[in-house]
């Protein structure tokens, strides 16, 4: 961009005068950071960073946040006024970057003055090849070994990506490197001077027991069990959601350390399965002596949001029909007491975690087609996507026929 780089990072900033400055009735008062920063570029059109802005605090001292909304707002920082220098100073020239972990810790004023930009976090292609270019070479060097005595297979990588780190960046992913690149150095000086080709057995047998499991598809024909599409900030990952029912009194229990959202998302999917009893082959009473109990696996994990409301419906009317749900399918999207499906987010990430677990087919709402250009060339081309507007239409490609046994059970 041809200009000068100030970085100031924002963490646990509380005081205003950080940004405005000190008045110079004050003993040791100084220009805010932001003059001083662009006299140390010198220069009046920086690219300035702003690191961490969600991590401003506030206290007696006054509101960092409040004295960002004039540093921000390109209308009036041509006019901004340093408590130190008490004249306007020209900020307009300057391009400012702000970075943030999370946007809800940051004020809806200051928000508004911003364009926010999401990125999302690396695929595992996108790991491999950082990897390759960046982390191994940089790691190799700084323990103090050569190329030619360790080298890393694309099985190995993936491997350490998938087993032992979980995360949506690469610090972990580096840190673990640098520890096979330590264990290589080790065997070095102990005499063992051959070469080490990193695969996934030299992984296990360098780092030991895996520390993280992916969910894999299961092969299962018991109706009630469906497989939804969970994302995380570490990536998108599969979940079994399953419903099971018992005699008893109109009880609906949910179980799996859930969200409020979600909760209600399995209220209105049940609302949905008892409105529409008699069109799915249900008996209209079937709720008067039963408890239905639907839960969601890995209890302690806190799961929360509207997306897996197909999925519920889903599972409810696996269960209630005795038509098991397809293996190869994972579903995501909102529902309403309509029986609607509307749009959700995260569709890239909950993509990469259904093929990574082996699932081919996904079953999405029809608005969320137009995400898919997120998606990388290959792995649309290996994925079937159904694109769906109503509960109707995902049970229809969902579920198989009924089964025998239970059919003729249901029926004596």
């Amino acid at each position: 961009m041809g200009r000068k780089f100030v970085r100031m990072s924002l963490g646990g900033v509380r005081d205003e005068a950080e940004i405005r400055g000190h008045r110079r009735t004050y003993i040791g008062s100084l220009p805010g950071r932001v003059i001083q920063n662009l006299r140390n570029a010198g220069s009046n059109n920086p690219l300035f960073m702003f690191d961490e802005i969600d991590k401003l605090g506030a206290d007696f001292r006054g509101d960092p946040a409040s004295a960002l909304l004039e540093v921000l707002d390109p209308e009036q920082n041509n006019t901004f006024v340093d408590h130190y220098l008490d004249i306007p100073f020209d900020l307009s020239k300057v391009m400012f970057i702000t970075t943030a972990n999370q946007l809800d810790p940051i004020p809806p004023p200051l928000r508004d003055r911003m364009e926010v930009i999401e990125l999302a976090g690396y695929t595992e292609e996108d790991k491999i090849e950082i990897a390759r270019r960046h982390l191994i070479p940089k790691q190799i060097a700084e323990n103090g070994i050569t190329e030619g005595q360790i080298s890393f297979t694309n099985e190995g990588l993936m491997h350490l990506i998938r087993h032992y780190t979980r995360e949506a960046g690469l610090r972990n992913l580096e840190r673990e490197i640098g520890t096979l690149c330590r264990k290589v150095a080790r065997r070095i000086t102990e005499g063992k001077t051959e070469p080490v080709n990193v695969t996934a057995d030299k992984v296990h047998e360098f780092l030991g027991p895996e520390r993280y499991f992916s969910e894999i598809a299961e092969r299962t024909q018991e109706p009630g069990v469906v497989i939804g599409l969970a994302w995380t900030p570490m990536g998108g990952d599969i979940m079994f959601i399953e419903a099971t029912k018992m005699a008893g009194k109109k009880g609906l229990t949910l179980t799996g350390h859930l969200g409020d959202v979600m909760k209600e998302s399995a209220q209105a999917a049940m609302s949905y399965v008892r409105a529409r009893a008699e069109r799915l082959g249900i008996a209209p009473d079937f709720f008067e002596n039963l408890d239905l109990h639907v839960h969601v696996p890995a209890g302690a994990v806190p799961k929360d949001g509207p997306s897996a409301g197909v999925t519920i419906a889903t599972a409810l009317a696996s269960l209630l029909t005795g038509r098991p749900a397809r293996h190869d399918i994972a579903m995501t999207g909102e529902i309403t007491l309509r029986g609607k499906v509307l749009a959700i987010g995260g569709i890239k990430e909950k993509v990469l975690g259904a093929r990574r677990a082996g699932i081919n087919t996904i079953i999405m709402p029809k608005r969320n087609e137009k995400d898919l250009e997120d998606i990388p060339e290959n792995v649309r081309q290996e994925m079937h996507f159904i694109f769906v507007e109503t509960i109707d239409e995902v049970l229809e490609h969902a579920l198989g026929p009924r089964e025998p046994l239970r059919a003729a059970a249901a029926a004596s």
